[in-house]
């Protein structure tokens, strides 16, 4: 008897290809001619003068930021990875300093200590909200840690009260990287704001984007004036400023362009209105998938508005003796566009294997005057190795391009897989 599944033979739920991602439209396009007509592509000057601070549409999608995320200073970047790197240099990180950072995310949370000469120490992730908390943050602080990178990873907010709590009583730094939130709240304020800075992406594949680009909050005056001057070329102008401090002040180009500025400038008018379905979207296709058995969807863990940039599932291979792999293939054939896990352990990268750093002798993770233990062995943070080898299963089709029957066929493909998967343990 002919299966059912496609994977077998059978017929697929989708034949054609989810909605893309398109967040663009006229108001970009007009932003873009008016800063084309007016022949001014970037104002930023890498001397002290009032161009040090970047053109009229960098400071006015700065302003717009602060306004929106009720921050007192947003420093725009030209990736949220230079605004990681402006961020750990205006923390003070040095050599030596270990910094505290997720293991499941991308690799610039991490490499931002790297770049400074700090050491990345790992902490687990918790297994429903796949962020760091202050129960494995707590036991590797040491003291020669300098500050923690807390990751709201899928659009998920970490639980950041404890892990504010903890970082006072050890005096660090708490950046958060919310690249992946925008427009997620925790306990009714935006993510992105919980920590003493705060970077958010401009990335294409972001909720909102420009192409390339981040912009850092801080509510902190003293942290918001080191990371403008890390952006700019900070080395060439401590001395006619009268800076002081200046331990990491030597600059990078981490500057926006005026198009880019007016694109983000746009687009941060739509956030709103494009996380909100993603919400619903992510709504509707949990109350489907908590009917099935060994699927637990994206949980909201407490007080907390979810951005659901990924949908994250976990897949329980025990249960239906089915590996991952198979079940995916099986969620592929049927028109879905999945994959396994997310990205590999950051500490089982050849970075942190080799110890590859800078230079011929790797820089940082052979600085002699480091005391503390490297520690970036297999089994290191078993919660993050288990969801990305085994549970994970990475899906990224909740945006605001689908519609309800979009989100029912992705259900229906779930369902007709679960229901007939003692086939595919059957054609193993």
């Amino acid at each position: 008897m002919k299966s059912e599944l496609a994977l077998l033979g059978g017929e697929p739920v989708r034949t054609q290809p989810l909605p893309a991602y398109n967040t663009l439209g006229e108001e970009e396009r007009r932003a873009v001619n008016g800063v084309l007509d007016g022949a001014i592509l970037s104002k930023f000057l890498g001397t002290w003068s009032a161009d040090f601070y970047g053109g009229e549409r960098v400071q006015l999608l700065e302003r717009a930021w602060e306004k929106h995320f009720d921050v007192a200073h947003a420093v725009s970047m030209n990736s949220a990875t230079s605004g990681l790197y402006a961020a750990v240099g205006a923390a003070g990180v040095g050599p030596g300093d270990e910094v505290i950072v997720s293991p499941y995310t991308m690799s610039a949370s991490a490499a931002a200590a790297v770049v400074y000469g700090g050491i990345p120490v790992f902490a687990d992730i918790d297994p429903d909200s796949y962020c760091i908390s202050a129960e494995t943050i707590a036991p590797k602080i040491t003291p020669r840690t300098r500050a923690i990178i807390v990751v709201d990873i899928f659009g998920h907010p970490a639980d950041m009260d404890p892990i504010m709590e903890l970082a006072r009583q050890h005096n660090l730094i708490v950046i958060e990287d919310t690249a992946q939130a925008p427009g997620a709240k925790y306990k009714g304020r935006w993510a992105g704001t919980l920590g003493h800075i705060g970077v958010f992406s401009l990335n294409y594949h972001k909720t909102i984007h420009c192409g390339e680009g981040g912009v850092a909050v801080t509510n902190d005056p003293r942290l918001a004036d080191r990371m403008r001057l890390i952006r700019n070329h900070a080395e060439t102008v401590v001395k006619t400023k009268g800076e002081t401090d200046i331990v990491n002040m030597i600059g990078f180009n981490y500057r926006m362009t005026e198009i880019e500025a007016a694109i983000a400038f746009e687009q941060l008018k739509k956030l709103d209105k494009l996380v909100a379905p993603r919400q619903r979207n992510a709504a509707r296709l949990t109350e489907r998938l908590l009917r099935l058995p060994g699927l637990i969807p994206p949980k909201s863990m407490g007080e907390i508005e979810h951005g659901y940039y990924v949908y994250a599932i976990q897949y329980d291979a025990a249960l239906h003796g089915v590996s991952r792999s198979r079940f995916v293939a099986a969620l592929r054939a049927e028109g879905l566009p999945v994959g396994e896990g997310y990205v590999e352990p950051l500490y089982l990268q050849p970075m942190y294997q080799q110890r590859i750093g800078f230079g011929k002798n790797g820089f940082p993770f052979t600085y002699p005057s480091y005391q503390g233990t490297l520690d970036y062995r297999r089994g290191l943070c078993p919660v993050t190795e288990t969801m990305h080898f085994e549970k994970l299963v990475y899906a990224d089709y909740i945006h605001a391009g689908l519609n309800d029957q979009d989100i029912d066929d992705i259900a229906t493909a779930f369902e007709k897989v679960i229901g007939h998967i003692k086939e595919l343990t059957e054609a193993s």
